[in-house]
């Protein structure tokens, strides 16, 4: 008999539309692969119903809020259904970027310079203007649990910092200013514990924003990175320690960037990573020799080996 998944995409977050997409790509290489898939919209759906319907796993293609902060996996924890990728705490955690940095700092590795704030502390009072004054202009200012860089602005200059905050504070009621750091990004895949080639991002944006990411056709990919040996070697130790630190499981990403210094800095962690023709993780599992099927394949069958 077919084992019977459910494919969770769509939702309600910013991210909705690239959620629908991944999921979609997901549920046609399962249908190949021979599976009883279903695809299921939780906007308008009662998760609760999945124990009814009779799902066997559950394969989570949603991105942001809803999806990858630990909320999904608790009702699906609570449903005692089997399902792809991190649990709860290490979900909730990782969309949190303020909270992420804090415990990467706790075990030095290198985080960039910021300063978080509360949407209720605006306009900011005088101590908290003179701690964003002491980063480096420019500066990103960004919401502090959104994805896929929605609600970002790179700030040049003090005067611009308000319509920045002002943007980030439309998507979360905490805020991250960062320091922006000038330099070549790279991703590393994470699939079951172990690194995937590494990929060079190169975009002629400011920086990876949401257009470089899905709408500009003059983002690059490199894969290989063309990184020398050592720097492999150096990145992926960052990478996997920073997964681990976290508690992830199943695929996900580590995002850096590498300034002019040669010096690799920490930027985010992706928890359930884009699964579209354009996504990174599908690149570097190409160059690895996993094709597409087979990568949704191990998705599904991590830490469940006879399923």
């Amino acid at each position: 008999m077919k084992k019977k998944i459910a494919v969770l995409l769509g939702g309600t977050s910013s991210e909705r539309e690239i959620s629908i997409r991944s999921g979609n790509y997901i549920v046609q290489s399962l249908l190949k692969s021979g599976f009883n898939v279903h695809a299921i919209d939780t906007y308008n759906y009662s998760i609760t119903d999945l124990k009814k319907e009779k799902f066997d796993k559950v394969y989570i293609a949603l991105h942001g809020k809803g999806g990858e902060d630990g909320s999904i996996q608790g009702v699906l924890e609570y449903l005692k259904i089997p399902y792809t990728g991190s649990g709860i705490m290490a979900s909730a955690i990782s969309i949190d970027k303020f909270r992420t940095k804090l415990l990467w700092k706790s075990h030095n590795l290198p985080i960039i310079p910021d300063v978080y704030i509360k949407k209720n502390a605006i306009p900011l009072n005088t101590y908290a203007i003179k701690q964003i004054l002491k980063l480096k202009f420019p500066v990103l200012v960004k919401p502090n649990n959104q994805g896929s860089s929605i609600g970002i602005t790179l700030v040049s200059s003090a005067k611009e910092l308000s319509k920045g905050i002002n943007l980030a504070a439309n998507y979360n009621d905490d805020i991250l200013i960062e320091q922006f750091i000038i330099g070549k990004e790279y991703t590393v895949s994470i699939l079951n514990q172990k690194t995937l080639p590494i990929i060079n991002i190169s975009t002629r944006n400011s920086f990876y924003d949401y257009n470089a990411k899905y709408k500009s056709s003059s983002t690059e990919y490199l894969c290989p990175s063309k990184l020398n040996i050592k720097q492999e070697k150096k990145l992926n130790e960052i990478a996997i320690s920073a997964w681990n630190i976290l508690g992830c499981k199943g695929c996900g990403r580590i995002d850096v960037i590498l300034d002019h210094e040669n010096k690799f800095w920490l930027l985010e962690v992706n928890t359930i990573p884009g699964m579209t023709n354009r996504s990174l993780v599908p690149i570097a599992a190409k160059e690895a020799g996993i094709s597409f099927d087979k990568l949704v394949l191990l998705i599904l069958n991590i830490n469940n080996k006879n399923f």
